[in-house]
């Protein structure tokens, strides 16, 4: 993992941080490093097909996440989040996401399961059509 760079990530998302996003290390506290994983992919989907999703008949639910920190980040820096997906199911996508300053070494790798699931039952359906066809663009 320590061996992969920006351009092993078909997407870059640019997130921002908060001055409370920083621990009393200072440097990010290590959630927060889960937060803007979520909310690039999330961020990448909605506004990508243009879906609200408050709205939609279904859920992307997280069913496993992970990450390994590699260096530190802190606030202000401008940051990126790569996106790729490792494995695309029925039912479930694989992600792999790493968080690194705008063209500098990749400071975290984060693994991501979204399972979708019907909003009312909670049980797993196919992937919504629009979104394979966008995360389709992202397989590696």
């Amino acid at each position: 993992m320590a061996d992969l760079t920006s351009s092993d990530f078909p997407i870059h998302w640019p997130v921002s941080t908060r001055w409370s996003d920083n621990d009393m290390f200072g440097h990010l506290n290590n959630a927060v490093y889960y937060a803007l994983f979520d909310t690039a992919i999330n961020a990448w989907i909605g506004t990508t097909c243009d879906i609200d999703p408050m709205e939609a008949p279904w859920l992307g639910v997280v069913a496993e996440s992970g990450c390994r920190y590699l260096a530190e980040l802190k606030f202000p820096d401008p940051l990126v989040v790569g996106i790729s997906v490792t494995r695309l199911g029925k039912s479930s996508i694989t992600y792999r996401l790493a968080l690194f300053e705008e063209d500098g070494p990749v400071a975290a790798v984060g693994t991501w399961v979204h399972v979708y699931v019907d909003r009312e039952n909670r049980r797993p359906i196919p992937i919504p059509t629009e979104v394979r066809s966008l995360v389709e663009r992202a397989l590696v």
